[in-house]
């Protein structure tokens, strides 16, 4: 999926603004996202922001943390389309989700029914 990767760069947030600031990441490495969907939050002395994914995909890569800064045009994140990897990691998340609170509930009920007796 890497050698598909497309790079996020910082964008150009106004002017005279060359860099901006990393203030928070709204998606994981793993992440499937949808082109325009938010990936983090920049801060300049002009503007806040959302920075969406240029392409539909799986966040693959993140190149610069919160609280970074980073200077307009550098790479700061890889969206890979990884088509196999973003198809099979999403349902088997959402499948585990689902299975466990109702595994959770079932454990928990026969514990609540055991102490009363």
């Amino acid at each position: 999926a890497s050698g598909d990767a497309t790079d996020v760069e910082m964008p150009e947030l106004g002017e005279s603004v060359t860099e901006g600031t990393i203030t928070q990441w709204l998606k994981s490495v793993g992440d499937t996202v949808e082109v325009d969907e938010p990936l983090l939050e920049v801060s300049t002395d002009k503007v806040d922001t959302e920075i969406p994914s240029p392409v539909a995909g799986t966040l693959v890569e993140i190149l610069a943390e919160e609280d970074d800064t980073v200077d307009v045009g550098a790479v700061i994140a890889r969206v890979g389309d990884g088509s196999a990897a973003a198809s099979e990691k999403p349902a088997a998340k959402a499948e585990e989700k689902k299975e466990e609170p109702k595994a959770e509930e079932k454990k928990e009920e026969p514990k609540a029914e055991d102490k009363p007796a």
